[in-house]
């Protein structure tokens, strides 16, 4: 099967990988509807929102979602991309693991994590994912500055 690029007017559905930017590098990170949805209402409750995928501890492996300016960023996290508007971001030491992996942000039924804004609303942010393909990998090599 031959991979055929997509035109800029193409509307992919965004729980699938096989979206790129402009320069034609494919996202890291994509979200589902119901995912973006959920941005929107806490954007409209919080202002600016972002995200870093939680590496363990207290909240598991969850994707924990801040008010802009709450969680600081540093030298260790990587900027994977942006989903609904709000960045994401993961530890350095965690994208040593998952660069090979689409993260795809959904939500299910469920608590939140503990210090993540969607705790209480019963549905909560969820990570799926799938592997880059060969050609997706080729194409991603060194599009993420460490």
């Amino acid at each position: 099967m031959t991979e055929q690029a997509r035109g800029p007017a193409e509307t992919v559905d965004p729980v699938t990988a096989e979206q790129s930017d402009a320069a034609g590098t494919p996202l890291r990170v994509t979200a589902t509807p119901a995912a973006l949805a959920l941005i929107e209402e806490l954007k409209g409750e919080y202002g600016p929102v972002m995200f870093h995928q939680s590496g363990g501890c207290c909240d598991g492996s969850s994707p924990m979602c801040y008010p802009v300016g709450d969680f600081l960023i540093g030298d260790g996290d990587v900027h994977l991309g942006q989903v609904g508007g709000a960045d994401f971001y993961i530890s350095r030491s965690q994208f040593a693991v998952w660069k090979h992996t689409h993260i795809i942000l959904d939500v299910v039924p469920g608590r939140g994590g503990m210090f993540s804004l969607e705790n209480g609303r019963e549905k909560r942010f969820h990570i799926r994912s799938r592997l880059f393909s060969e050609a997706e990998n080729a194409a991603l090599d060194g599009a993420c500055k460490l």
